[in-house]
């Protein structure tokens, strides 16, 4: 007979707003939203994190940050600290591998663990999961959401279910049960827009779905059908795999007025390409696909990609194919009210033979004489260290 798995699910409970108020005592109890600048109701970006405080006023991620001051003008407004929350996401990732080799990162404040076998070491799964939450609280001061079961869809689920600082087990052979109850929201990889159709057919919890047959929802959603009617059901044989390479990278900026000014646009999208080319050499990764977003007023979005025929990060490249595909997109003389610059198809850089640079190395790798000595100078002087062109006019 095979063994249950063991799958875990841990959630870091509201992590930016949770650090803030951990960092600030005096925030605690109140509203937090990390995000832009809401500038007195006129901001022009979003809300990155609410503090559960702040969710009672409506207030969630992706809300426009002038809405979440009119919903709550008295709510404390930060802008993020990324450095600080990647330290801690950090050590929360190395708390969790002490409970199992296999840990698969998903975001910055939540993983998957495969800790099946461990029961002599940790005890069951309900000291499991206390053992999970506790050296998190010691290492970091938070809290964390944990959610245990036999596949990675309800362990996610079942962390959902008792934030904040919740502890959730579905027992094995449980798991139709378990899922059945539940309202359709809680199926993990069911857009809003699907909840909304079936919700539209007369369906209303996930147990609606298990005794759908499953030639009708592959009728009514195609190939998703099996994979909705699987999840209902409690099946998912997917395993937890260390964290996975990251698949692309990009920054944008919201202007706080809208721009119909190209040249001050392009100047935007260079210092968006330094920016990331720079992390990317970093992290020591090289990508073959530019991609530009451009979002016009109102709130019309657009992206464009050109793919170069061989994986690049100098800036230099990645800048010229951004305006590139700037210059050819055509606005229509509508104003731009936010730009990016990603780049995606990432390889590792050893799998071309790159190596770390020295300042005086005849050997640029394919770099721009000018990337090699910022980084090197960046790394020894750190961000007082910029291009010229950056400077504000005098």
């Amino acid at each position: 007979m095979v063994k249950p798995r063991i799958i875990v699910h841990v959630d870091m409970d509201a992590f930016y707003t949770s650090i803030e108020q951990m960092d600030h005592p005096e925030y605690r109890g109140q509203p937090v939203v990390v995000g832009a600048d809401p500038r007195g109701g006129r901001g022009r970006g979003v809300v990155s994190a609410a503090s559960y405080e702040a969710r009672s006023f409506g207030i969630h991620s992706a809300l426009p940050i002038s809405t979440a001051y009119k919903r709550c003008a008295e709510a404390v407004f930060l802008r993020p600290r990324f450095k600080r929350y990647t330290k801690l996401s950090r050590i929360v990732m190395q708390t969790l591998g002490k409970f199992s080799p296999l840990v698969e990162q998903i975001s910055i404040d939540e993983a998957f663990l495969d800790c099946t076998g461990t029961e002599k070491l940790f005890g069951k799964t309900h000291s499991l999961g206390l053992l999970i939450k506790e050296n998190i609280k010691r290492e970091t001061g938070l809290t964390a959401s944990v959610g245990i079961a036999t596949n990675k869809s309800i362990a996610k689920i079942a962390s959902d279910l008792h934030k904040p600082d919740g502890l959730c087990i579905c027992p094995p052979g449980e798991e139709r049960e378990f899922m059945g109850a539940l309202p359709l929201r809680y199926l993990w990889g069911a857009g809003k827009r699907t909840v909304e159709r079936l919700e539209g057919m007369g369906f209303e919890l996930v147990r609606d779905i298990q005794s759908c047959p499953q030639e009708k929802l592959n009728t009514l959603f195609g190939k998703y059908g099996k994979k909705l009617w699987e999840l209902a059901n409690g099946m998912d044989e997917r395993p937890v795999s260390r964290s996975s390479p990251r698949k692309s990278i990009s920054q944008e900026i919201t202007f706080r007025e809208d721009i119909d000014q190209d040249v001050y646009v392009e100047h935007v999208l260079f210092q968006l390409s330094d920016s990331i080319t720079r992390k990317m050499r970093t992290e020591g990764i090289r990508g073959r696909t530019v991609n530009l977003k451009i979002r016009l007023a109102p709130f019309e979005t657009y992206s464009r990609s050109h793919t170069l025929p061989q994986p690049v990060h100098d800036m230099q490249t990645v800048r010229n194919t951004a305006l590139a595909l700037y210059r050819d997109f055509d606005r229509k003389g509508r104003r731009v009210r936010l730009v990016g610059v990603g780049v995606s198809n990432l390889d590792r850089d050893e799998e071309h033979g790159a190596q770390q640079l020295d300042l005086f190395s005849e050997d640029e790798g394919g770099l721009d004489e000018t990337d090699r000595v910022l980084d090197q100078m960046k790394r020894l002087y750190g961000d007082k260290v910029t291009r010229a062109s950056f400077l504000p006019p005098h």
